[in-house]
């Protein structure tokens, strides 16, 4: 899979309090969780961000609390990957589940700017950052990793292989 979009950078710490802030918890409509999305961080962040953008961030992006509601914010806003140099666990496993891609990449986590433009090959690990020319390498994620993302996540995943 490849993305390329414009970052949108954040520090570390990022946690899924302010991802999606627990007021908003009484809901599973992706479009109403996006509205809401990063908006205690960031309160510009839903009149910037454009479909394909990407997130950059500092380490431990995601901790907090153990909510799906996170990465299905940050999904359905337009964000197509998030990249840091680390991710809470429970983050990083979620957002696996419900197709949000992630990659860890201490490299490009210090080295990309708020606003350059970037190529991600998530296949390949490659992160060119189109607007430096700087490249980056993180681990690819492994083939039914893979899968799973671009089945939009496990249920996604899951039927499919039930349908065969």
């Amino acid at each position: 899979m490849i993305f390329s979009g414009k970052v949108i950078k954040y520090g570390a710490n990022v946690d899924t309090d302010v991802i999606i802030p627990a007021r908003y918890l009484n809901t599973s409509v992706k479009e109403e969780l996006a509205a809401h999305c990063m908006e205690d961080l960031d309160p510009d962040f839903k009149t910037k961000v454009e479909a394909g953008d990407i997130i950059v961030a500092g380490s431990n992006f995601g901790c907090g609390s153990s909510r799906e509601h996170a990465p299905v914010a940050i999904k359905a806003s337009g964000i197509s990957c998030v990249i840091a140099p680390s991710f809470a666990r429970i983050f990083y496993r979620n957002s696996i589940n419900t197709g949000l891609p992630i990659m860890e990449c201490p490299e490009a986590a210090e080295g990309i700017n708020d606003g350059d433009k970037i190529e991600v090959n998530t296949d390949s690990g490659e992160i060119k950052d189109i607007t430096t020319g700087a490249v980056y390498k993180a681990s690819a994620f492994p083939a039914f990793i893979g899968e799973i993302i671009s089945s939009d996540g496990l249920v996604g995943y899951t039927k499919s292989k039930l349908s065969k």
